[in-house]
């Protein structure tokens, strides 16, 4: 990449050896740390995939973070969770971050748009009624009801259902 104005977002792809993590800052030191540290080991063990957006070079600029997982009825508001069994199946977002060098450019909402294409098109071979996140601050709270996840009562926590996921390409 020769300068932040050049990145133009490719699909995501799922985190490799190929990828250069070293220079990763989000200015999210936890998210920072966790992909240096721990990305890999939790895909190998098929606790997680991360999928990663990277420049020409391999250095990854942003990623995103996916695991299986429940919710139960109980702790969705009444309307979201009508008709669902005790426990729903879900796609845990558990990380998601774009470096600094390209905040501000309405990019974190393509990738969690791609992000939410991945939970969208595994859902119907793996079953998943609901895409949830929880929100690392209120910054990251609004993104995500900016982008349609409905928060739920007395927690940090956000689903969207993904039935509401538009379909692309």
């Amino acid at each position: 990449m020769t300068g932040s104005g050049d990145f133009v977002p490719l699909p995501l792809a799922l985190l490799g050896e190929g990828h250069d993590l070293t220079s990763f800052d989000s200015g999210e030191a936890s998210l920072d740390s966790w992909l240096r540290e721990h990305a890999a080991r939790t895909a190998r063990r098929h606790l997680s995939a991360t999928h990663v957006w990277a420049d020409a070079d391999g250095r990854v600029v942003g990623y995103v973070t996916m695991a299986s997982g429940l919710i139960a009825r109980s702790d969705l508001p009444k309307a979201l969770g009508h008709g669902y069994p005790d426990r729903i199946p879900a796609t845990l977002i558990g990380r998601l971050a774009l470096d600094k060098s390209l905040h501000g450019r309405k990019l974190g909402g393509v990738l969690l748009t791609e992000a939410l294409q991945i939970a969208a098109a595994s859902a119907s071979t793996i079953a998943a009624a609901f895409v949830v996140v929880d929100a690392l601050h209120e910054r990251a709270a609004g993104f995500y009801l900016h982008h349609g996840f409905k928060m739920l009562p007395g927690t940090n926590r956000f689903a969207l259902k993904v039935a509401a996921i538009p379909l692309t390409g």
